[in-house]
């Protein structure tokens, strides 16, 4: 038969911790306050009161209980390591609504469920809670509620629910908040929000810098403040609307404009935004429109053609070939010693074949 305590009296509380206390010691199960909502315990290093415990909620070993402690101490023994941001969430959190997924210690020898290695790990802010705790070591608890049905807030409700499967009850009163712990997994190289909860992911980001969310996406330190004002701030506890974290409101990462914002290349509204070095320089041999001749222009002198238009080296005949100006011949277009025609004046015998010109022969 259930037993239910008042703990808002001394005797009351007294009582009930007591008889509450030898009901874990025979693996049974009892009904506990927490500063989150009221959970139901058990024994965690007894498998068959954890199996108790789960079937009283009508769940299955593949949904793992998680462990209440009474002190840090308690936690670090249960744990293989805490890993880089455990310690700092604890210092920061705890007691309170943070529970923390760690490996689980190899020595240890207990049945959770099908845990895949792991624990989740919690101390809760309730007095009842920490009493209960610091005597019986750690418990497997989950909140007093059959599964799928809200969690309870009061010992009435959790008793409603789960009538003679629990031998004791301890009754605190209503639960300050309703509101369940934030779950952070720490068995990752980033820490992973499992469930939001009591404590935002703002104020973890704030503690660790990075957590990645349910969304599988990593989070990065909130963004500076916009010129908007701020949205009225929750009270504690209570989500938005939409479900999401308010401390979560943040610009994305890699900003994009609308693309009413970008200016198109060839935009004539601000002719005076365009620098020199970005003009368009004319196709080669095509002069631009109202540009005027350059300075350092260099002009042929007296009909003697540039090198660039020099014909070819192997002494072939240019096409086209210019005549030169005043019975001169310029120097890329010497004939070699082999031709026999007379240019100019030039002897078929002279070997070297230079022109009278002052330009001297051709370059090879």
């Amino acid at each position: 038969m259930s037993r239910r305590y008042d703990c808002s009296d001394a005797e009351g509380r007294t009582a009930g911790l007591a008889a509450a206390v030898t009901a874990v010691q025979a693996g049974e199960l009892v009904v506990l306050p927490t500063d989150t909502v009221y959970g139901i315990g058990a024994d965690a290093f007894s498998p068959s009161a954890v199996m108790a415990l789960l079937e009283a909620k009508g769940r299955g070993r593949d949904m793992p209980v998680p462990v209440l402690v009474g002190t840090v101490r308690a936690a670090t023994a249960l744990v293989e390591d805490l890993g880089t941001y455990g310690q700092d969430l604890i210092d920061t959190f705890w007691p309170g609504p943070l529970t923390i997924i760690c490996r689980v210690s190899r020595s240890l020898n207990w049945d959770l469920g099908d845990t895949k290695g792991t624990v989740a790990v919690r101390m809760p802010l309730h007095a009842v809670a920490l009493e209960l705790l610091k005597e019986t070591g750690p418990m497997a608890v989950s909140s007093a509620n059959r599964s799928g049905a809200p969690p309870a807030t009061t010992a009435a409700e959790a008793e409603e629910q789960l009538g003679e499967s629990v031998a004791v009850y301890l009754d605190a009163g209503p639960c300050a908040d309703n509101v369940p712990s934030t779950i952070v997994d720490l068995t990752t190289a980033v820490p992973r929000v499992l469930r939001q909860g009591a404590i935002s992911v703002g104020r973890l980001r704030g503690v660790i810098g990075y957590v990645a969310t349910d969304s599988g996406h990593e989070d990065e330190p909130a963004a500076p403040a916009t010129a908007a004002a701020p949205a009225p701030a929750p009270s504690a506890g209570e989500q938005p609307a939409d479900g999401t974290d308010p401390a979560d409101d943040r610009r994305p990462v890699h900003d994009v404009p609308a693309a009413g914002d970008v200016r198109p290349a060839n935009a004539a509204d601000r002719a005076d935004d365009v620098r020199p070095s970005d003009a368009v320089k004319p196709a080669d041999g095509v002069k631009p429109v109202d540009t005027e001749e350059p300075v350092d222009e260099v002009k042929p002198v007296d009909g003697v053609k540039p090198a660039a238009e020099a014909g070819p080296a192997d002494g072939a005949k240019p096409v086209d070939e210019a005549k030169p100006v005043d019975g001169e011949t310029p120097a890329a277009e010497a004939k070699p010693a082999a031709v026999d025609e007379r240019v100019n004046g030039a002897k078929p015998g002279d070997p070297a074949g230079r022109p009278t010109g002052p330009e001297g022969p051709a370059a090879g």
